[in-house]
């Protein structure tokens, strides 16, 4: 029996590790483009989009919490989860999608108009089209949760790979290049 749990826990570390190495190193990827998925979907994975019901709903909310030590207002998607933006990206062009995207769940915006935020902010919000749908960005920046934070407050994303970081309201305005 315990030989067993040591497998499915060296299984499920394996998957882990593929699935970040895809993540942590990819290329932009146009939104128009086609591409081949690196990795199938898992049929255990749970984690999926974060999703906005209309416009009506206030999608983004700030937050205090602690980041490397100290305490920051970051930006949270409606259910209080920590929002990150990813530096490959651009304002034009995604770089995180398909097993990327399973890890790093984008934020996507299913209403009409523009994405509302609970507090004013300095930024502007928007959507996209981009290969993971209409994904909300915050100054251009394309938004997505971590799939390993599990509650309100968590930034377990914060400097991955170091370019992975969470959203602060001054976040500067990506540029499409």
């Amino acid at each position: 029996m315990l030989a067993l749990k040591r497998m499915f826990l060296g299984m499920g570390m394996l998957l882990i590790v593929l699935t970040v190495v895809a993540c942590g190193g990819s290329s932009s990827t146009s939104p128009s483009s086609s591409t081949t998925p690196t990795m199938a979907p898992s049929s255990s994975s749970s984690t999926t989009p974060t999703m906005a019901p209309s416009s009506s709903v206030h999608i983004i909310k700030t937050a205090s919490v602690t980041v490397n030590g100290k305490s920051e207002t970051i930006l949270t998607n409606a259910q209080g989860r920590t929002l990150y933006y990813f530096k490959s990206d651009t304002a034009t062009k995604v770089a995180c999608t398909e097993a990327c995207a399973r890890i790093w769940p984008p934020l996507l915006f299913t209403g009409t108009g523009l994405p509302t935020s609970a507090t004013a902010l300095p930024g502007r919000l928007s959507v996209v089209t981009d290969a993971n749908g209409k994904q909300v960005e915050y100054n251009g920046h394309p938004l997505y949760t971590y799939s390993l934070d599990t509650a309100s407050g968590q930034t377990h994303g914060e400097g991955f790979k170091g370019v992975w970081f969470v959203v602060t309201p001054n976040l500067a305005v990506q540029s499409a290049s």
